[in-house]
């Protein structure tokens, strides 16, 4: 559910004197009479169709949300929903179609010969967006003849996507049961802090330009009458969005469901929102959005998945929570956490097998969990998290800018981070891992850079299965990820010692149908048994199947030299 984009500076021309404004955001968050719940039915009565299995209730800890009424296991798809809207990230408007958001198929993708923006599949897809895409399309010329600089021809996605929020209210009818919908999505005006201000009015100008509209009268055709109602309306957004991901969770855009955005958070979930794409026709039914359980759910309890990365310690978490969907955090991870967190730990001085809690500037003593011996060396583990901390800054600034570098400051980090007996699981170890194993593998592959290439992605999935359950869908694919790295032929296949890693040859096929085996029931999990793991869970099960045969030859093969060998007598 994050929009790390909303905070990114633009270049946008001042339309302050188009705004209906004059109030600050704080005066209108306080002086503003809240709507939320205006003309709004019952929240049951807003969702016929919503499943047996569950129901909106409200409570006096976490407000309204979603409870389960019958017993769940995992997998389940509690939710299956079309998103009220969504849109691709700008750098995704060339190479995915801005209908279903597939990527582009070996014929390509058919540009709109109008905005020059926007592709498509073919023709179904077109027809299918038309009705938003026919206002967004001269909306997009508008903006791009007007825009002060190239590296701004098209509005970030947010600005997108509330406009065609606008749009289909327009067109739907503002007291239609879609729109409603919206309007009861929680504003958080009234608490809004006044450092979001430039946010806000930033979306709020950008908005209206690209709207072309020229004074504030003309946004009372999408219902919008005052400071109030667009302050509102962008505070919906904010804090009610979540990312549009494709098979591997990479993300694609952004979306907005108003019955998902009921779904409450937990830094320990009981399910998952994902984007599973095992749609049988994708042109009709993509981009689809699902709540999975991940967990056994009892009757009475209430659903909950994460706003936010919860790979993260618990400073950072809060942050994020407060800065974005302003609430302090009050899960049973938060309020209770346990006395050494996989997220800020470190092995055990004397190998002993327990672990300690990370030292930190201002409680530098640690000791093992289990046998109780001090951490020593802890400046030499202070600074190692220090500079591991600002390398990934740096690295993830850099990660599609110069990936050499990127890639280069992960590479030296990551044994400096190791060697100081920072855990997997911790940050940035963690962090630095996953973003190491996400650059793509040299060419020409040579047998060193893959084995190394599965050393980090093992570390990745050790790391994760210290934070997530085996059925996260972050596991799941991070095992796919394993799997297939295995499986790859070795450029120089070698007799590696007993016990090394990776092994060669055979014992690899072996470990990589296995791992493969592990991923599949991890994808059932996290993307659904009914939609058998998602995409990713389809081409994983082909590849066992493939790897079955593989090593059913080879077997088969040992076996007929075995019987050809003759017996010493």
């Amino acid at each position: 559910m994050s929009f790390s984009d909303l905070r990114e500076s633009r270049k946008t021309k001042s339309y302050v004197d188009k705004i209906p404004s004059s109030p600050s955001v704080e005066a209108v968050a306080n002086n503003a009479q809240t709507t939320a719940s205006h003309g709004v039915p019952p929240w049951n009565d807003l969702y016929p169709s919503l499943p047996p299995a569950a129901e909106i209730r409200t409570s006096d800890v976490s407000g309204r949300g979603i409870w389960a009424t019958h017993r769940l296991r995992p997998g389940t798809v509690l939710l299956s929903v079309d998103p009220h809207a969504a849109v691709l990230s700008t750098d995704k408007l060339d190479s995915h179609c801005s209908s279903c958001f597939s990527d582009a198929s070996p014929s390509g993708l058919k540009r709109c010969t109008q905005c020059h923006h926007v592709w498509y599949c073919d023709s179904t897809c077109q027809t299918k967006d038309w009705f938003l895409h026919k206002r967004e399309c001269i909306a997009l010329q508008r903006w791009s003849a007007s825009a002060p600089s190239a590296d701004v021809l098209i509005p970030n996605d947010a600005v997108r996507c509330i406009a065609r929020i606008l749009w289909s209210r327009q067109k739907k009818g503002m007291n239609s049961l879609w729109s409603q919908r919206i309007q009861s999505m929680q504003s958080h005006r009234r608490n809004l802090p006044v450092s979001s201000a430039e946010l806000h009015t930033r979306i709020a100008h950008a908005l209206v330009q690209y709207l072309g509209l020229t004074s504030p009268q003309d946004l009372s055709q999408f219902d919008i009458h005052s400071a109030g109602d667009l302050l509102d309306l962008t505070s919906r957004f904010t804090t009610n969005s979540f990312a549009v991901t494709d098979s591997t969770l990479s993300p694609l855009g952004v979306s907005v469901s108003p019955l998902v955005a009921l779904v409450n958070h937990s830094c320990q979930p009981n399910a998952v929102v994902v984007f599973p794409r095992a749609s049988a026709n994708p042109q009709a039914a993509e981009p689809l959005m699902q709540v999975v359980v991940l967990g056994d759910i009892a009757p009475g309890e209430e659903i909950l998945t994460a706003y936010i990365d919860t790979t993260l310690p618990g400073k950072f978490r809060r942050q994020t929570l407060r800065e974005t969907y302003h609430f302090d955090c009050q899960c049973q991870l938060c309020a209770r956490p346990p006395e050494v967190d996989p997220r800020e730990s470190m092995r055990c001085p004397k190998l002993c097998g327990g672990v300690c809690a990370l030292p930190t500037e201002e409680d530098p003593l640690t000791r093992c969990n289990q046998c109780s011996s001090a951490v020593v060396l802890t400046d030499e583990v202070l600074d190692a998290t220090r500079v591991g901390q600002e390398a990934l800054d740096k690295a993830t600034a850099l990660q599609f800018k110069d990936p050499a570098k990127s890639l280069q400051l992960t590479s030296n980090l990551i044994p400096i981070l190791t060697s100081a007996g920072v855990m997997p699981s911790s940050h940035p170890l963690l962090a630095l891992t996953t973003l190491q194993k996400s650059f793509p593998l040299p060419s020409p592959l040579t047998q060193d850079a893959l084995d190394d290439a599965i050393r980090i992605a093992s570390k990745a999935v050790t790391g994760l299965l210290g934070i997530h359950p085996e059925g996260h869908p972050v596991v799941g694919i991070a095992l796919a990820e394993l799997g297939k790295l295995l499986a790859v032929d070795e450029p120089v296949p070698h007799r590696s010692d007993p016990g090394a890693y990776p092994p060669s040859g055979p014992p690899r096929l072996q470990m990589a149908y296995d791992t493969l085996m592990r991923a599949r029931e991890s994808l059932m999990i996290g993307f659904g048994r009914v939609n058998e793991g998602g995409q990713v869970g389809k081409e994983v099960r082909d590849l066992i199947v493939s790897l079955e045969k593989e090593i059913g030859v080879f077997k088969q093969g040992v076996k007929n030299v075995l019987q050809d060998t003759p017996q010493n007598k």
